[in-house]
């Protein structure tokens, strides 16, 4: 399968905010592939690009399966952006709708849309509020890891390998209405308590390098004692090495991130960054389509009480 046919969606394409949609507004015909639509967060990062090209590649080597339409926003909090995309894949009608959503409780309406409207939905990367879910009626099974566990580990390898009790650390925050951010600051907070440390501060770096190194900065400034900084994901983890260097604390302050991206490695190989998190960008989408894929069959997903853990691992120096 290759090209784009004007009767069908067959091609993963990406769509920005103000994006038009441009194909049929049928559902898949009969013994045609469903469609599946991969709405992402902000493909500005890394993390969420190496997600859509994992599930470009698993799609052409399973073309008679499934066709793919992969859609991101331009930034992290741009919420408003993602409902219009998801409204726009109401419109066209897929089959089923995998999404990583940029707000916790903000997306849960136009999901209930999606799933009045007959479009199977799963759920992957940052969990939607259960409690929100259920007050909609909604059955959406949620595909990812244990983001408290993650940041946990990476937490508790920094205090053994780097602090003793008492230190000062800051905690850099994911944006703050998004499930996988609490999750991952209270994973990096059970680490440091359990260690002794003393946590002068958390806040929201969005998840992105310029607000993340501004919060850094900032924490850099009013705690000069500051030990460590736990960074929700790596791009505010590379936000805050820049302000590490600026404020002349290599070697004196620690950094570690969530996500494993290829900016971060060769900062996990020359020590700029102590640890960070895996938890598989790709194999996170694949498995949310192939659960998506099963809901379009009328099959059971593999989930246990709506939920199909994936795997988080620590990652440290090469």
């Amino acid at each position: 399968m290759s090209g784009f046919r004007p009767a069908r969606l067959c091609a993963a394409i990406a769509l920005g905010a103000a994006a038009l949609v441009s194909f049929s507004t049928a559902h898949a015909a009969e013994g045609e592939p469903p469609r599946v639509a991969l709405v992402m967060k902000s493909l500005a990062n890394e993390f969420f690009r190496t997600m859509e090209d994992g599930a470009k590649a698993y799609q052409k080597e399973h073309p008679d399966q499934f066709e793919l339409v992969a859609n991101g926003i331009k930034d992290e909090t741009d919420t408003s952006a993602q409902i219009r995309i998801v409204e726009q894949m109401i419109v066209a009608k897929v089959d089923a709708l995998v999404i990583a959503p940029a707000d916790s409780k903000a997306l849960v309406p136009v999901i209930k849309k999606a799933s009045d409207a007959g479009i199977k939905v799963v759920n992957i990367d940052n969990r939607l509020d259960p409690e929100v879910v259920k007050s909609k009626g909604l059955d959406v099974p949620f595909v990812g890891p244990d983001n408290r566990k993650g940041a946990r580990l990476v937490g508790e390898y920094l205090a053994k390998e780097k602090l003793k009790a008492g230190d000062e650390v800051g905690i850099i925050e994911g944006v703050s209405t998004t499930t996988n951010a609490q999750q991952r600051t209270a994973g990096f907070k059970d680490a440091m308590e359990a260690a002794g440390m003393k946590i002068v501060g958390v806040q929201s770096g969005n998840w992105e390098i310029d607000r993340g190194n501004a919060v850094a900065s900032a924490m850099l400034n009013e705690y000069p004692n500051l030990k460590a900084l736990l960074a929700g994901n790596d791009s505010m983890a590379l936000g805050a090495v820049s302000a590490v260097r600026a404020a002349g604390k290599k070697d004196q302050v620690q950094v570690v991130g969530y996500d494993n991206i290829n900016a971060i490695k060769p900062m996990l190989k020359d020590g700029r960054v102590l640890a960070t998190a895996d938890q598989f960008a790709a194999r996170q989408a694949v498995f949310g389509i192939e659960a998506a894929l099963k809901l379009v069959k009328g099959e059971p997903t593999d989930a246990k009480d709506g939920v199909i853990e994936t795997p988080v691992e620590l990652v440290t120096k090469p």
